[in-house]
């Protein structure tokens, strides 16, 4: 590199400059900032390994690496875990006014964000794939975009529950809470096990990451909402 740069630097007229630096043994570093620019713009080599046996072949410049597809089980469970998530936020909202125990509020509140941005996220996924944000028909969240019923996501509340929750308060509240979200919880991780079960899905790496993280976030959250009930016994 330091013979050719040397000579690129007389080819520019700068030969004075080239004599001192090679003197001084400082033309590499030199030539490395003069000319990293240039050197910068230079397209990727993409290479592709061959087969067994076979030699590597380097592509244009202009090779792409192609995305996996979607599936329909990536777009279900994104659209039903903001149904999901979105329960977990309303469940939350009650806290402030149906307790003052500290640990429940720093989770609740933990729980509510970590969410909420999760849901924006979802969104934004499946808006950039243009796909619906909720599988639920307007007007009629029972049913689905071909008029047929919603099950149920694995985990939620039960209208009963959600009002023994709004109607419970202090130490009662507390105890609804903890079982409710555990068992809340335990139903995003059996969505996720069952998104990563269907053939095909789960390839996107948004997606893959985001399940992920979901997974571990609610695992470790189960474990502290299990030791909270566990204090009260």
């Amino acid at each position: 590199m330091i013979p050719d740069c040397t000579l690129k630097l007389k080819r520019y007229g700068f030969h004075r400059i080239a004599n001192t630096l090679t003197a001084r043994g400082t033309v590499a570093l030199f030539c490395l900032l003069f000319f990293a620019p240039a050197y910068a713009q230079q397209p990727a080599v993409i290479v592709q390994p061959g087969a067994p046996g076979q030699p590597s072949q380097v592509l244009p410049p202009t090779t792409r690496p192609a995305t996996p597809e979607i599936s329909k089980a990536d777009v279900e469970f994104m659209q039903g875990m903001i149904m999901h998530h979105s329960q977990a936020v309303e469940m939350t909202a009650l806290i402030p006014s149906h307790t003052e125990n500290k640990a429940i509020r720093s989770l609740g509140a933990r729980i509510s964000s970590s969410q909420s941005d999760e849901m924006r996220f979802m969104e934004r996924w499946l808006a950039i794939r243009g796909e619906a944000i909720s599988m639920a028909m307007p007007g009629m969240p029972g049913m689905d975009m071909a008029g047929n019923a919603i099950a149920p996501m694995p985990g939620m509340l039960t209208p009963e529950q959600m009002q023994a929750l709004r109607a419970a308060k202090g130490e009662q509240f507390d105890h609804l809470f903890l079982t409710g979200m555990i068992q809340h919880h335990n139903g995003a991780l059996i969505m996720v096990k069952a998104l990563f079960n269907s053939p095909g899905a789960g390839q996107d790496a948004d997606l893959f990451n985001f399940a992920t993280d979901a997974d571990n976030t609610q695992r470790a959250e189960i474990r502290i909402m299990q030791s909270l009930l566990e204090e009260k016994q």
